[in-house]
């Protein structure tokens, strides 16, 4: 039977800064007729999918990790340009084939831009899909955090990948939210990381995000206000061992005392503080900048090692946002407000570039290689003929990603487009494909999957439901 239950202030507290964190308190009838001792209040703190009901109906974690599978999702906002980086059109007229030049990779006859000679020269570890097809027209995330264009997902009120993973798989540990996003604020429609949907807010992502990042904001509640790290840690310690001594935590459920364990449990915070990394491992990655790039996502390289360090730690699915990929080179109120598309990816593509390297060498030398699937992409790709501000404008007709890790067959680049990256010309593939192939290597067999909406309605995760089988 499910007991609703209240929390109120209490006679224990810890006063941090201006936060009030409540652990043990008066007792309280519930609804059920059965007293409880309301035992926990944190104000500001709004952990996402950890509530009672859903969250914490996994085991209570071990000592040692267990093995899992996760999905990493890096979105490039506004949509990179295909033509200009996979898909390079050397013999098209110069209006077409842009600046670039291409390079040969490991992978016979596949050539990659001129400014990813690393990526080049690893290309038997990743996969490229050059014939993607099913955008919209729409700048906005969801396409490739759940499959759906923006429109589309209002409409069906779509679950994202994380969200369907963490009501699906539910927590690896207790302490770790098994979804949680990394994408930074916008002032437009890259900013969502993944909505829960259907599934209810249970399962939208943890965000640990905010106005400063450095400072490991917890959705409102952020380290400055509480001093440090430290003291937090301590004093959640004590918490802990009061509780234990008092014999409080018999008097209340499972579920609540899970609830604590995520809570006072130090992992989270571990998982996203970078500086306990290695220096070696963070001078791979490289620091990036927490400045956003005009009305797009900062490129904050660590974000790259903070999702191995959460995947690690137990999270299924973790989101991100690089950069801002939009390139139209358009012109502003009389000045030019973003970089030419050529010069814009001199600067983009090496950084991406040691990112994504970064994170698979970390990934292998973890032994998490063949557990984590990584997925990079955007929302449409960008127009075949140059525009005469020297930009791509939006080109929903095809696309492309790339895709590493998790089991899949790599070394391999599915599907090509015309003589002008225009369309497909074989082996389109859809977006729901890949993520239909991305739940499949975390254990989900989409084409027999349904879960009920708001209405009890059975509802598919995604329309197209045949994975790729090039990568199985």
């Amino acid at each position: 039977m499910e007991r609703c239950f209240w929390v109120s202030g209490g006679v224990k507290a810890a006063r941090m800064a201006d936060t009030m964190i409540t652990i043990t308190g008066k007792s309280q009838v519930f609804c059920d007729g059965v007293a409880r001792r309301s035992f926990l209040r944190i104000g500001g703190l709004a952990l996402g999918g950890l509530n009672l009901p859903t969250l914490l109906r996994a085991e209570a974690a071990s000592s040692t990790p267990r093995r899992h599978k996760s999905v990493i999702m890096v979105f490039l906002p506004g949509g990179p340009s295909h033509q200009d980086i996979w898909d390079l059109k050397p013999d098209a007229p110069k209006e077409i084939r842009g600046e670039f030049q291409p390079i040969q990779t490991s992978i016979p006859g596949f050539h990659l831009c001129e400014h990813l000679p690393g990526l080049a020269s690893q290309m038997d570890r990743f996969a490229v899909i050059r014939s993607l097809v099913g955008a919209k027209n729409e700048h906005a995330s969801e396409i490739c955090f759940s499959g759906f264009g923006y429109k589309d997902s209002q409409e069906r009120n779509q679950p994202s990948l994380g969200a369907a993973a963490s009501k699906l798989l539910g927590p690896v540990d207790p302490a770790i939210p098994p979804f949680v996003s990394l994408c930074h604020t916008t002032p437009n429609r890259w900013k969502d990381p993944g909505r829960s949907g259907f599934l209810g807010s249970a399962h939208r992502p943890f965000l640990p995000a905010g106005e400063d990042r450095q400072n490991m904001a917890l959705n409102g509640l952020t380290l400055t206000r509480l001093q440090s790290r430290k003291q937090l840690r301590d004093t959640f310690d004590r918490f802990r061992r009061g509780l234990d001594a008092s014999g409080v935590m018999d008097s209340v459920d499972r579920y609540s005392q899970q609830a604590l364990d995520v809570l006072t449990s130090g992992r989270l915070l571990e998982a996203l503080d970078v500086e306990r990394e290695e220096p070696r491992v963070r001078r791979r990655y490289g620091q990036g900048s927490l400045d956003a790039v005009d009305d797009g996502a900062p490129l904050n390289n660590e974000d790259f090692l903070t999702a191995r360090r959460l995947v690690e730690a137990g999270a299924r699915c973790v989101t991100i946002s690089f950069g801002r990929w939009d390139t139209h080179s358009c012109r502003k109120a009389g000045d030019l407000a973003y970089k030419n598309n050529f010069a814009q990816l001199r600067d983009y593509l090496p950084r991406l570039e040691r990112c994504l390297l970064a994170l698979m060498d970390d990934l292998r030398e973890r032994g998490l290689e063949q557990d984590v699937s990584v997925v990079v992409w955007g929302e449409m790709g960008r127009t075949p003929r140059i525009n005469p501000n020297g930009g791509r404008d939006h080109w929903p007709q095809v696309a492309g990603c790339i895709l590493a890790g998790g089991g899949m067959q790599t070394g391999q680049v599915i599907g090509s487009t015309n003589r002008y990256a225009e369309v497909a010309q074989d082996r389109p593939v859809h977006y729901q494909q890949v993520f239909a192939t991305l739940y499949r290597q975390l254990g989900l067999d989409v084409r027999h999957i349904k879960v009920p909406d708001f209405n009890g309605r059975p509802q598919y995760l995604v329309e197209h439901r045949d994975v790729i089988p090039e990568l199985i």
